[in-house]
Formats: C-alpha cells, structure tokens, sequence
C-alpha cells in the first residue's frame, strides 16, 4: 500500500492581495529548507470570506495568513481562536489541524516584540512608558505585547480619540487614552515610540510630529515597510534615535505559521532581509 502524503499548501487571503510580501517571504522559506511545499497568494472579496475559509479542509490546505481586511472578520468564522487573538479580536494566521478544525491565532504581536529585540534589551523597559500611534488592528496586538514587557504606562494616541478608548478599555489598564493634538507634548521621557498607523506609507501623507520633546535615548520603531525608511524614522535618525523598521514584525510574525504548516522552524538571516529589501524596493 503506497504512502500518500499530500504536499502541504499555504497562502495569504486578502482584497487586494496582488501587494503581499508574504508569498516571497514564504517561498524563500520553502526553497532555503528544501521543503516541498507551496505558497499562494489568495485574492478573496470580502462577501466570499467566509465560504474561502470553511473550504480550506476541503481543499487540503495546511493554512493561510489572512491580510486586510479580513483579519477581524475571519476571527468570527474559525471553530476556535487561541492566544492573544482572543482579546485582540483578529486574527492573521490560520492553522487546519489534524482534526479537519480551522484554529486562529494572532502572530502580529509576536513579531514586533521579536523585531524590536535585535535594537533593544527588554529589561530596560521595566517601569518605563512608551507612546503607541494608532489604534487599528497592529496597534491593539503591539500594545497587547508590550504590556507584557514590564512597562508601567503605554499612551495610546489616535486621531479618533474614541477608537484609542476602546483599545484602552479592552487591551489593558497599562494603557490611556492621549488625544492626537497632544501627540508632540506626550513624547516627554518616553523610552519607546511606536507608529502603527500607515501615515508614512508609500501614497499616504507623512506623520506630521514633532520629535524634540523625544529623548534621544528612546527607541522609534515604525511598522510600515514601503518605504523601509519612513518620514518619522529618517527624522528620528538624523537626530540620533535608534530605529527599528517594518521589515522584521514581517518577517518574524510569518514564523509560527511557517513552522505549523510546514513543521519547519524558518530563521529571519541576512539573506532573508536582502531578498525582501529587494521586493519592497519595487513597491517604492
């Protein structure tokens, strides 16, 4: 009697998905481990979200990263959502087990802490505060993650102060509420500011701030990666802050699904970096 064993499949949803860097992530993966597997890019609309995901046993799929917008939405449509994902309330990796159920998990906050820890040791942050821009979807998972370091404050600064609110509200009491005209002001002794907005990205305004209330000891950390070197980094730079871009919440946060689908655990090498520098810089 043979031993069949189907080749694992994976990919990313989402609407568009044509600008996902998750299939050249992941297919560098496949080739460097000589894994035999594969990694497709999954345009779903909206309306079509939840019959994609309930086919994915069906069609034999090891799982899927999902990217906007569906994240919230196929948190609803999953048989279970495990760790942070449940406070969060979105989900971006998806995992078939061997059962046929369809489990999420959320690995945005795994992945910034991971890109961060290569600039900063974890337990300078202890009783230190620190100012988050934003309050969608990669906000609420940093600030979720960062609560856990030992920081004694997160301010959370949005334009829509109700938004940052309910963040607060739902996330942690280490976090407050910070009304977005006072976003230069706040950044006073800070130890770590972080932008998850997509101010900054390429085809949107820049962040409009003011860095000189910053201490230059403070590290400044941007999630967007098209440009790698946004507006508020180059600033940040040129006055003397360390930086930390994008590109490392990417590739880390692709690891735990990596290694459940394709029972592989991938590194983030210089190799890795140089390829994916190379693909964002044909998004610039």
């Amino acid at each position: 009697m043979n031993d069949f064993r189907p080749i694992p499949i994976a990919g990313v949803m989402g609407w568009p998905v044509s600008h996902s860097l998750s299939p050249a992530l992941h297919g560098f993966w496949l080739r460097e481990n000589k894994v035999v597997g594969n990694y497709v890019p999954l345009a779903v609309r909206p309306k079509n979200l939840k019959d994609a995901i309930l086919a994915l046993p069906k069609l034999g799929f090891s799982g899927v990263n999902l990217t906007v917008p569906h994240k919230e939405a196929a948190a609803l449509l999953v048989d279970r959502v495990e760790g942070a994902a449940k406070t969060l309330g979105a989900i971006n990796t998806v995992v078939v087990n061997k059962e046929g159920l369809i489990i999420g998990s959320n690995t945005d906050g795994y992945g910034f802490i991971e890109s961060l820890k290569r600039s900063l040791n974890f337990n300078t942050l202890k009783k230190q505060t620190a100012v988050i821009l934003g309050a969608g979807g990669a906000a609420r998972a940093i600030a979720a993650a960062l609560q856990e370091t030992g920081l004694s404050e997160i301010n959370i600064v949005n334009r829509t102060r109700e938004n940052s609110e309910r963040l607060c509200e739902e996330i942690g009491d280490k976090l407050t509420a910070v009304d977005w005209k006072e976003r230069n002001e706040v950044l006073e002794e800070k130890k770590l500011l972080v932008n998850a907005t997509i101010l900054g990205m390429v085809g949107q305004p820049a962040l409009d701030i003011n860095l000189s209330a910053l201490p230059l000891s403070a590290i400044v950390s941007d999630i967007v990666y098209a440009p790698l070197i946004t507006p508020l980094l180059k600033l940040a730079s040129d006055r003397g802050n360390t930086i930390v871009d994008g590109l490392g919440m990417l590739l880390q946060q692709g690891r735990p699904g990596f290694r459940a689908w394709f029972g592989v655990d991938p590194q983030v090498s210089g190799a890795l970096e140089a390829h994916l520098r190379g693909k964002i810089g044909g998004l610039q």
